[in-house]
C-alpha cells in the first residue's frame, strides 16, 4: 500500500504542474519546427448561430523551397458526416485537400489557401454553404493605383484647399487599422471589413498580414441553421506529404469556437446536467450500501467499507466533473480550483475501482487474510498502471488537439486502461479455477459449487462492464448524430452504476450468503446441544461461531 500512496503522491503533484496548460475550448497551440503534413487543429458541434474565430499569427515557411501554386498551404474546414469522419471520399483523403477542385458531395468544405507571394489568401466553399465569413478581402493592385490617381488629380485641382483631403485621411486611417490589425491578431472578427455569404459566393481572396517575415490573419465564421454539425479544422502543408521530404514551419494559432448557449461542443452541453443526475444516484446508492451495512454489522468485513468509499469517491468526482464543465461553458476555460478537485477524486476512483475489484476477485477479507505471492504482483501492476492511465488522462484534457504528443498520450491512455481491465480478471479466473480443484477433493462440494457459480457470474459481469464501457460505448459515440454524442457518456455511467449495484448485490453481509461462508470444520459445524437440564447451569447458553468466523450468541438453554 506504501507504492500506491507514492504512485498517487506523484500523479497529484503531476497534475497540479500540468492543470495551468489546459485552455478547453479557447485553444491556444504554437507549433515550431513542425514537419507533419496535416494537423488537427479541433473538432466542434456547432448550433445555429455558432461561431468560429480563428487568430493565424508568426506563421513562418520556407518561401524558397516550396511551389505554392502546386503544394499549397492553409487550413481545410470541413463538416464530419460522424465524428473523426471527414466530409471527403478515402480516396480524396489520400492527397491533399487543399489541392481539390470540387467536393463529390454536398457537405460543406471550406478551403483557405494561403499565397505567400501574393500576401493573400485564396477561399474555396464547396458544397452546400450556409455559413457567412468575415474576414478582411485583399485588395486589388490596379483598383488601390486608381484610387491613387484620382486623388492627386482631386488635389491638383483644389491647391487652396488643406493639404491632407478626406480621401487621403481615409486612406490612412485604413491603413492604420490594418496596420493594427496585424499587430494584434486576436482582434474581434466583427472589427474586421469583410461579410460573405458563402452560399452565393463560393470564391473569395482574404488579405494576408506581415510582420517582419511572419504572417497573419483573422477570419470568424458564423454557421446557419442549415450548416449545424460535427466540423473538423484542420491545417495542411502538402509537400511533406511527399516520400522523403519534411519542411519545418512554425506558427501560433488561437481558436475560439462557442454556441449560442456556451462555449460547449453539441454533445458537451447536457454533460453538466448529466453528471450532476449520476452523482445524485450514486450517493444515494452508496447511502443504501452504507444503511444495509449497519443492518448486518456482524458479517460485515472491511472490504465492504472499501466498496462503499467507491461509491462516495464516485459520486464526489461527478460533481466536480458536473462543476468543471459549468464553467468551460460559461468561461471558456475551466476554474483551477476546481479542476484540481476534479483530478484528485478521478484519480481516487480509479484507483479504487481497480483495488476493489481486484481484491473481491482474490476473495480477500471474505475467504482469506493472506494475498499470495501471485495476487500481490497484480496490485504491484495495477497500481503503478491506474496512476499511469490518470496521468495520460490528465495530459490529454491539458494539451491542445493538434499537438503531437496529445495522440501519444492518448494511445497510452487506450492501451494501460486495457491492461488495467484484464489484470483485473486473472485473480478471479485463479479463484475459479482453486474452486474447481476444491470442491472434487475435500469433500466439500455443495459449498464450493455454490462459491464457484458466484465466481463465475463475477467473471461475466467484469467482461460485460469492460465490453459495455470500453467498446459499445466508443461504437455509439462515433456513429451517433453530432448532437447525441452525449449519450456515449451517459451509457458509461448506466454501466458503471448497473455493475456496481450488481457487485454489491452479489457479495452483500448476509448470514445466507454463500460466498460468505469460510471453510469450516467438522466440530464447527455440529448442532447446538443442550450443555445442562441442572439448575444450577440454568440460563447459561453455548457460544457458537458461525460461518464468517466471528462469534455469536445463540439462545439461553432451557
Amino acid at each position: 500500500m506504501a507504492v500506491a500512496h507514492r504512485a498517487c503522491f506523484v500523479a497529484g503533484f503531476l497534475f497540479i504542474l500540468l492543470l495551468p496548460g489546459c485552455e478547453a475550448r479557447i485553444h491556444k497551440l504554437t507549433l515550431k519546427n513542425e514537419t507533419r503534413h496535416t494537423i488537427d487543429l479541433n473538432n466542434f458541434g456547432f448550433y445555429a448561430n455558432g461561431t468560429l474565430d480563428v487568430h493565424l499569427h508568426s506563421l513562418r515557411v520556407p518561401e524558397t523551397l516550396v511551389d505554392y501554386s502546386k503544394s499549397p498551404v492553409g487550413f481545410s474546414l470541413s463538416r464530419s458526416r460522424v465524428n473523426g469522419v471527414l466530409s471527403y471520399t478515402a480516396e480524396e483523403s489520400e492527397t491533399c485537400p487543399l489541392t481539390l477542385k470540387k467536393s463529390t458531395n454536398d457537405e460543406p468544405l471550406i478551403l483557405f489557401l494561403i499565397d505567400i507571394k501574393k500576401q493573400s489568401i485564396n477561399v474555396t466553399a464547396m458544397g452546400k454553404q450556409d455559413n457567412i465569413l468575415m474576414a478582411k478581402e485583399k485588395v486589388e493592385a490596379d483598383k488601390g493605383q486608381k484610387k491613387v490617381k484620382r486623388a492627386s488629380g482631386e488635389q491638383s485641382k483644389n491647391q487652396d484647399k488643406p493639404a491632407v483631403l478626406p480621401k487621403q485621411a481615409e486612406k490612412l486611417s485604413d491603413d492604420k487599422k490594418s496596420e493594427q490589425i496585424a499587430q494584434n491578431p486576436k482582434a474581434e472578427a466583427v472589427d474586421v471589413p469583410g461579410t460573405f455569404n458563402l452560399s452565393s459566393r463560393k470564391q473569395l481572396t482574404l488579405d494576408l498580414g506581415e510582420i517582419h517575415g511572419t504572417y497573419n490573419f483573422s477570419f470568424r465564421m458564423v454557421f446557419g441553421s442549415e450548416a449545424e454539425g460535427l466540423y473538423s479544422l484542420k491545417f495542411h502543408y502538402c509537400q511533406n506529404r511527399e516520400p522523403g521530404i519534411d519542411r519545418a514551419y512554425s506558427f501560433a494559432v488561437e481558436v475560439t469556437e462557442k454556441n449560442p448557449d456556451g462555449y460547449l461542443s453539441a454533445a458537451e452541453i447536457p454533460l453538466s446536467r448529466l453528471y450532476l443526475y449520476m452523482a445524485g444516484v450514486f450517493f444515494t446508492a452508496a447511502l443504501v450500501w452504507v444503511y444495509n451495512l449497519m443492518k448486518h454489522s456482524y458479517s460485515v468485513f472491511k472490504i465492504h467499507w472499501l466498496m462503499a468509499a467507491l461509491a462516495f469517491t464516485k459520486s464526489t468526482s461527478l460533481v466536480f466533473h458536473s462543476i468543471n464543465y459549468y464553467f468551460i461553458n460559461t468561461e471558456g476555460h475551466p476554474i483551477e480550483g476546481w479542476a484540481v478537485m476534479y483530478y484528485i477524486t478521478h484519480l481516487l476512483k480509479g484507483a479504487l475501482l481497480f483495488i476493489t475489484l481486484a481484491l473481491i476477485g482474490t476473495g480477500w477479507a471474505f475467504v482469506k487474510y493472506i494475498l499470495s505471492d501471485k495476487e500481490k504482483k497484480i496490485f504491484m501492476i495495477v497500481i503503478p498502471l491506474q496512476v499511469l492511465a490518470n496521468v495520460a488522462y490528465i495530459i490529454i484534457e491539458s494539451t491542445e488537439e493538434g499537438s503531437s504528443e496529445y495522440y501519444v498520450w492518448k494511445e497510452i491512455l487506450f492501451l494501460v486502461d486495457l491492461i488495467c481491465c484484464g489484470a483485473i480478471l486473472f485473480p478471479v479466473v485463479w479463484s475459479i479455477r482453486h474452486l474447481q480443484e476444491a470442491s472434487s477433493t475435500d469433500g466439500k462440494a455443495a459449498m464450493n459449487l455454490e462459491k464457484l457459480k458466484l465466481f463465475r457470474h463475477y467473471y461475466v459481469m467484469i467482461v460485460c462492464y469492460i465490453y459495455f464501457t470500453r467498446i459499445i460505448a466508443i461504437l455509439l459515440k462515433i456513429t451517433m448524430p453530432f448532437r447525441w454524442q452525449w449519450c456515449y457518456e451517459f451509457l458509461v455511467e448506466v454501466s458503471t452504476l448497473i455493475f456496481f449495484v450488481l457487485t454489491g448485490y452479489k457479495f452483500r453481509p448476509a448470514s445466507n450468503n454463500p460466498y460468505l461462508q469460510l471453510p469450516q470444520d467438522e466440530d464447527d459445524v455440529e448442532n447446538d446441544e443442550v450443555v445442562t437440564e441442572s439448575g444450577a447451569l440454568e440460563g447459561i447458553s453455548k457460544v457458537k461461531k458461525t460461518s464468517n468466523g466471528r462469534e455469536r450468541q445463540k439462545e439461553s438453554t432451557l
